[in-house]
């Protein structure tokens, strides 16, 4: 994917050598947000992917207290700690940083901070308490989710759907002041309209929500949106994501989410997943994960990218964990299939925390000790399996974002089950369900089981000949008003040997007309074409007035065809193709002009991206590029100042020079510390005086760089 965000910020502390260094000089600091004024604006989706994995606060600023199971009205900034865990520090934050993790979620709960008689005006000291944590991620460069959380009294509460105008009138109170006190704050920063949204204490509470109650949900969160768009500052651009009825991942529920038509919103879904591998205490052993697990859990994940990543939506997983049953190396596997599944289909996943270690009714969600902010040792295996998937190149982060396109027979030509209609009603006691078909596993083995039906997606449940082993499967496709069930899903599920599968039916957990079902062939998968394009960025941010060319050299087999093109973002993306044959030397050379004129890159674009689209040479690569003009360029692909390679020039690399300076063991080429400067990194740095290796200077140089004293590195004496 080509990137336009450029700027894409990781701002860190700045070192004690840092700041000496800019006393030398006689000015001000250059603080976090002057240096972030001047970035470019990202999409929601080149937010979501560099989100990578995030961590949760929880069970801080979320908690309440009540007295005799009611929640008090009132309470203070006591509530952080209410239920158990320390007051939040910066080292906490600092070390899920250094853990690995880029997006930190603050849930927090509001209803009891809030003066419901003024226009639900949260109280000063709880939001400068909230925001002085949040400003802990923020300034470290992380993203931060802020949320309205268990806001028990309105938004959670049996009557959901009566009480619109109340629940709205709140919602949309908050969102006006907290939009109003970050509206400086930039893309870093992400609002979550609500959390798990429900009608609590109900027959129905985590499924089969009332029409009212969706209806009143996603107009809560359209009017929520409103207001902070309203907001100003960069609200226009900050992600904003949108839970649908309790945030739930099932495929009939998130259905009913209507998502604006806004190009900065993200669906928030909730996916402890599998539920009986990852929560569900009433489970004999959770000691390994089972294939079962496996298809359940991808069967989970391919229902939220039909729903949402097939419609160009992107999707935060904003809540997952599997609790600690002592099955650490069963987590391990789940974590690695949870993680895997999500990154090809770009879900970023943000981790539940609640600081419980040991099993607690499924809820043994603790992965930092918060008191000493180290990791239990039994769960950090587990982030250890996320964070290597993260790193894992041969997984593409969104490379199966959209669902293959799969051919179906037609269901009249199947074996049909039934011969009339059935309305199916999830809140009539005994209406969910179709009666039992007669569809054992020799019928059903190799094939699908089709459905068609208006309303909800329905799901199928198998049992043996004596009624036994409810088994359920969810649609593995759903296309026209048809849902298809894989024999391979059915199997895969089943608990025994399948060949004892005798009975069928179908459940809604809403409302559900089926007027067909019958078993067909399977389907088969029609994959699009696959993208082999090979893509390179380009730095274009050194170019001058003197420059008229860029050169790109490809590297391959000699007499090869190659073809591809030098592609940029300006109003739109434009493609400047080339084609020919690589020359007898094995290079073959592509020269675009810079500037006005046709085929050219005009002025003010920074960056681009070479392609090649095919080459009979299949290991063919770009080995170089440089600008070409009046006068002497710098050496090819050195980019001036970014000494920790990461595509930008902020403080964190004169910090870095001073680093790899001051303690060579630890930051120089060769040291200890992962973060310590790389070989490209010291001819990057080495920005002042060309040449001399990296001195004092070229920290300095940097400096003068961010604070507009010189215009342009290298400088030269």
């Amino acid at each position: 994917m080509f990137d336009t965000s450029t700027n894409i910020k990781r701002i860190v502390g700045i070192s004690a050598a840092a700041l000496c260094m800019l006393s030398s000089i006689r000015i001000a600091p250059v603080t976090v947000r002057e240096i972030e004024a001047a970035g470019d604006t990202m999409t929601a989706f080149e937010i979501t992917e560099d989100m990578g994995l995030g961590w949760n606060l929880g069970n801080s600023f979320d908690a309440y207290m009540s007295a005799n199971n009611v929640p008090l009205d009132t309470y203070g900034l006591e509530a952080e700690t209410c239920w158990g865990n320390p007051k939040t520090t910066n080292a906490m934050l600092d070390a899920v940083k250094a853990k690995g993790f880029n997006t930190i979620r603050v849930p927090v709960t509001w209803f009891q901070h809030v003066d419901k008689n003024n226009g639900y005006k949260i109280d000063e000291a709880w939001l400068a308490r909230v925001k002085e944590v949040v400003d802990y991620c923020y300034n470290n460069g992380m993203y931060v989710i802020l949320n309205l959380h268990h806001e028990e009294p309105y938004q959670n509460r049996s009557t959901l759907g009566a009480d619109y105008e109340e629940i709205n009138g709140y919602v949309t109170a908050l969102w006006g002041q907290l939009a109003e006190v970050f509206k400086d704050y930039n893309q870093h920063l992400i609002f979550e309209t609500m959390n798990e949204p429900r009608a609590k204490e109900t027959d129905h509470e985590w499924w089969g929500p009332h029409d009212d109650e969706v209806d009143a949900i996603n107009k809560i969160n359209a009017n929520a949106l409103d207001v902070i768009r309203k907001a100003g500052g960069q609200n226009d651009t900050r992600l904003v994501m949108m839970p649908g009825y309790c945030a739930s991942s099932d495929t009939s529920i998130m259905s009913k989410v209507v998502i604006p038509d806004d190009d900065f919103v993200a669906a928030s879904v909730h996916a402890y997943s599998p539920y009986s591998f990852a929560m569900d205490d009433k489970v004999a052993s959770h000691d390994t994960f089972t294939e079962t697990n496996r298809t359940e859990l991808i069967s989970i994940m391919d229902g939220i990218r039909k729903t949402f990543g097939d419609k160009d939506i992107p999707v935060v997983l904003g809540e997952f964990s599997s609790s600690n049953f002592g099955n650490t190396e069963a987590r391990c596997n789940w974590a690695d299939a949870y993680i895997s599944t999500a990154k090809a289909y770009g879900f970023p996943c943000v981790l539940w925390d609640n600081n419980v270690e040991k099993n607690n009714g499924g809820e043994a969600h603790g992965y930092l000790d918060r008191n000493n902010c180290t990791w239990y040792s039994a769960s950090e295996p587990v982030i250890d399996k996320m964070l290597d998937v993260i790193a894992d190149s041969s997984i593409k982060w969104g490379s199966e974002r959209k669902s293959p396109v799969i051919n179906h027979d037609d269901i009249s030509t199947g074996t049909q089950l039934i011969d009339q209609s059935y309305d199916l009603d999830a809140s009539v006691e005994d209406g969910n369900c179709t009666p039992g078909l007669n569809a054992n596993w020799k019928l059903l083995e190799g094939g699908d089981v089709a459905v068609q039906f208006t309303g909800d997606a329905p799901v199928i449940a198998v049992v043996d000949g004596s009624w036994q082993n409810w088994t359920e499967i969810k649609p593995y496709d759903v296309q026209d008003g048809i849902a298809y069930y894989s024999s391979e899903h059915i199997k895969s599920a089943w608990s025994g040997d399948a060949s004892e599968i005798e009975h069928l039916f179908v459940r809604t957990n809403s409302k559900t007309n089926v007027t067909a079902i019958a078993v067909i062939g399977g389907g088969t998968v029609v994959n699009p074409p696959e993208d082999n394009t090979k893509k390179f960025d380009l730095d274009l941010s050194a170019r001058t007035d003197s420059d008229i060319k860029l050169v790109i050299t490809f590297t391959g087999a000699a007499g090869s065809t190659i073809n591809g093109c030098v592609g940029y973002m300006g109003d739109e993306w434009t493609n400047i193709e080339y084609e020919g044959k690589i020359g007898e030397d094995g290079t073959f050379l592509v020269e675009v002009a810079l500037g006005d004129g046709e085929n050219a890159i005009p002025d003010g674009i920074t960056s681009a991206q070479a392609q090649i689209w095919w080459c009979d040479d299949e290991n063919v690569t770009m080995s170089d590029y440089k600008l070409e003009g009046k006068s002497v360029t710098p050496p090819v692909g050195v980019n001036y100042g970014d000494a920790n390679c990461n595509g930008e020039i902020r403080l964190s690399d004169a910090v870095l020079i001073m680093q790899a300076i001051g303690n060579p063991d630890v930051y120089g080429v060769n040291g200890s510390d992962p973060s310590h400067i790389t070989e490209r990194g010291t001819i990057n740095g080495d920005c002042y005086n060309t040449g001399d290796g990296l001195t004092n200077k070229d920290a300095l140089a940097v400096q003068m760089l961010l604070i507009h004293i010189v215009d342009s590195l290298p400088i030269k004496e």
